[in-house]
């Protein structure tokens, strides 16, 4: 079943960190002291692999399945997620000491 604002709000903490799954390999991880990360879950060569998406508030349900679908369509196209958003803070890393400011994706 998707997730829903409401109940994303609603979700209290526990004893131990509870996952909410949204599909697609997408949940709300709530820790035990209140924190909600929104997580996607995949598999590249064969590896069961997860990233971060954002922290609730901050990052919307629907600008979490946006980034879902933009990680997906990497997987699609044989580019790993995590490597990928690495590499694109490295560049970035490497343009800013070179005296250019580029935003960090």
């Amino acid at each position: 079943m998707k997730l829903t604002v409401t109940a994303v709000k609603n979700a209290k903490p526990s004893t131990k960190t509870r996952r909410l799954f949204d599909g697609g390999g997408l949940y709300l991880e709530v820790t035990p002291k209140g924190g909600k990360w929104r997580r996607l879950k995949y598999r590249f060569n064969s590896k069961e692999k997860r990233i971060s998406l954002g922290v609730y508030p901050e990052i919307s349900l629907k600008v979490a399945r946006e980034r879902r679908d933009e990680a997906k369509r990497l997987l699609a196209n044989g580019i790993d997620p995590s490597e990928h958003r690495k590499a694109l803070k490295a560049q970035a890393v490497r343009l800013q000491t070179n005296g250019t400011d580029v935003a960090i994706v």
